[in-house]
Formats: C-alpha cells, sequence, structure tokens
C-alpha cells in the first residue's frame, strides 16, 4: 500500500526486511490524521503511542516553573514522536506533545509493538537505531545549549532545520533555543546586516 512506502523504505534502512515482515508491520500501524494544535500527550497522560509522521510537523515540550514552554524538539517527515519514558515504562508524562500542522501519522500502541518484536524480533534493532539517533541529537543539543551561544544555536538550528523558520513561528524557535523571542529578533537583525 502507498501509504506505508515510506515507513518502510525507513525501516529498510535499518535491516532489509521480508516481504511478510513488512506486511507484518504495516498490518499493526493505524494510520491516522490529525490536526493541527491536536494535543497527542499531555502531562500526566501516559503515552500510548510510537508515532511515524508521514506528513506535518509537531512539537514536544514541557512547562517551566514560569509557566512558560520549553520546546524540547521540532519533529517533522521521516522522523518519530513519543515519550520514551512513560510508553516504555508506562508512567504519568511530564510533556506535552502537540501537532503544529496538520498531521498524517503511523502509530504503533504498546501492545502492536509487543507483538511486532515477538513475530519479527529483526525490529528490535531498528528500534534500537532509532534510540541511539535520538539519543544523539538530544546529547548534541545539550552539549550545544552548554558551550555555546545564542547565536551559535540559532544558526545550529538553520542548519539543522533549514525549512523550519518556514513552518514555525519565531517565539517557538526561541523557546527551542532557550532564549526570548525579543532576543532572537536581535540575533537575526545583526546577522542580516552581515
Amino acid at each position: 500500500m502507498p501509504m506505508y512506502d515510506v515507513i518502510n523504505q525507513y525501516v529498510n534502512r535499518c535491516v532489509s526486511f521480508q516481504e511478510e515482515e513488512l506486511a507484518l508491520f504495516n498490518s499493526l500501524l493505524q494510520y491516522q490524521v490529525v490536526p493541527k494544535k491536536t494535543f497527542l500527550l499531555q502531562e500526566g497522560e501516559i503515552c500510548q503511542f510510537e508515532a511515524y509522521i508521514v506528513k506535518g510537523c509537531i512539537k514536544s515540550y514541557f512547562l517551566n516553573e514560569n509557566g512558560f514552554e520549553v520546546i524540547l524538539t521540532f519533529a517533522t517527515e521521516d522522523w518519530w514522536v513519543s515519550d520514551m519514558a512513560s510508553f516504555h515504562e508506562q508512567i504519568p508524562s511530564r510533556m506535552y506533545i502537540e501537532t503544529l500542522e496538520d498531521c498524517e501519522l503511523l502509530v504503533l500502541s504498546p501492545s502492536a509493538k509487543e507483538v511486532l518484536l515477538e513475530k519479527a524480533p529483526r525490529f528490535e534493532r531498528v528500534f534500537r537505531l532509532m534510540v541511539q539517533r535520538h539519543l544523539a541529537s538530544y546529547q548534541e543539543r545539550l552539549f550545544g545549549n552548554i558551550a555555546k551561544s545564542a547565536q551559535e544555536r540559532y544558526l545550529d538550528f538553520l542548519q539543522k532545520y533549514p525549512t523550519l523558520p518556514l513552518r514555525v513561528p519565531q517565539h517557538q524557535i526561541a523557546a527551542y533555543l532557550g532564549i526570548s523571542p525579543e532576543f532572537l529578533s536581535k540575533i537575526r537583525a545583526r546577522l542580516s546586516h552581515k
């Protein structure tokens, strides 16, 4: 089925799968169309999904002690979104996951994932590589937040996500970078004069 082509290409980049394994995987995925500004997860809920983004943009964030959003990630096409700790441990989440655009998702529930790993154990490698990729991305972001200036972080953001500034409001990019929208405006003005 064409809707599964992109996710099948994604998993085949990790492991070369047989048609039967892909058919099982596809049968366990749930296709969802989710409108913009929909919460997929809210703080206190237990995450019941790992979602592959076919189309759209999603943010995950938490609220700090002052009630301001601290954006952890932006996820777009060919990326997965979930709260891994909540999903795997079945504990309440400390984050929000919200769609920024109308999205098309392929969703795997905890029970469907168990069936998949039991019947097609080679998928373990796909999920291990996925976790490694996410961990590397988080580490890179953590190091950047500690070691780099706000301007360097913004330039890194533009290099890593060149199309996101066209899809995401400036104040959310500022929340991702850990700076105020006003300070981001100053950085952008400074860069435009260079």
